[in-house]
């Protein structure tokens, strides 16, 4: 567990969280919104943590006995709502979790502290249920709502919890992280990093991801080949790529970085600015022998086969109509 000087990144929302507790208006309900990866729950963990250390400070001590109860993960006054991992949050889980003990004072802190993950899966008995609570909450009780997806909730939650949404990170940032801390080589920082979007753990995940290694060199194989292959022999690699189990979502995102790699060099001749460096002689000369029409033809056919993706459109023909296209130009 993290205090908010570890965590990196989002300082805007641990500077209210912090600024909360230095002058005591800590509100009693909070949501918490990003995706997957982005750290959601650690700063939900660093504002419990700080608040039940006993110094009462800006950051946690790490010393005292509430925080190493907290980071041994038996503090009294943090409760962990669970739910059955597949299913929805339903209205027993909140009732029994949250609504029957809210009233028993905390036990050894100042605050009773409720951290529920995944809440967008609450059901609508649930969540009206949570309303009853959030509406009239003992002085001490405050709830944390973390969530993908907020716009899951009642506007009557929505209006009752401070609302606090995580932005994605620099690249220049997740890529610093990945060479710094998992000693990363840099040619491959600044593809995780691209291709993560500003979510640092979606970066470490596919630092050590089997599968996404194997993606990347089947795709860059594709991509450098792509002129001189007929379009069966694609079709062929794409069924191929589908056997291997690999996600055509990763496939259309990482054709996109490689397309706008060639676009971008084409108009700044800045190989700084790649994200694949280590490609540069092939992308200087694609980029010579293709027009900026045709590029954005390409980068427009790609968005086109996510979207009859999307919409269910068999893969094969999807892929099929956007490798014409790319053959095209």
């Amino acid at each position: 567990m993290l205090s908010f000087q570890d965590i990196i990144g989002h300082e805007q929302i641990k500077e209210h969280f912090q600024k909360a507790i230095e002058n005591h208006k800590v509100s009693h309900a909070y949501i918490l919104t990003g995706e997957a990866g982005m750290g959601r729950k650690s700063l939900a963990n660093a504002f419990a943590l700080t608040l039940l250390c006993e110094k009462g400070g800006r950051e946690p001590c790490m010393e005292c006995h509430a925080c190493k109860q907290v980071l041994s993960g038996n503090h009294p006054d943090l409760i962990y709502v669970t739910h059955e991992k597949t299913g929805s949050i339903g209205v027993d889980d909140i009732r029994e979790q949250i609504n029957d003990t809210i009233m028993v004072r905390p036990y050894s802190s100042y605050y009773k502290i409720y951290i529920v993950d995944e809440a967008e899966k609450m059901t609508q008995q649930a969540q009206n249920a949570l309303l009853k609570t959030i509406e009239e909450p003992p002085s001490y009780a405050i709830i944390i709502l973390l969530t993908t997806n907020q716009d899951a909730f009642l506007p009557t939650i929505l209006s009752r919890c401070v609302q606090l949404k995580l932005k994605p990170l620099r690249d220049f940032v997740v890529k610093s992280y990945l060479e710094g801390h998992l000693n990363v080589p840099e040619a491959d920082a600044e593809v995780y990093a691209a291709f993560a979007r500003g979510n640092l753990g979606k970066a470490i995940s596919l630092a050590s991801s089997e599968d996404f290694k194997h993606m990347r060199t089947e795709m860059l194989h594709l991509l450098k080949h792509l002129k001189e292959s007929d379009i069966s022999e694609l079709l062929d690699y794409i069924r191929k790529l589908k056997e291997d189990n690999l996600d055509i979502h990763d496939c259309l995102d990482f054709m996109q970085l490689w397309y706008r790699d060639i676009l971008l060099y084409k108009v700044t001749k800045d190989m700084n600015l790649l994200v694949f460096k280590d490609e540069y002689p092939i992308i200087n000369e694609i980029s010579k022998n293709s027009a900026y029409e045709g590029l954005e033809q390409i980068l427009e056919a790609i968005d086109k086969a996510r979207a009859r993706l999307d919409a269910n459109v068999n893969m094969e023909l999807a892929t099929e109509l956007m490798l014409l296209v790319m053959k095209e130009n």
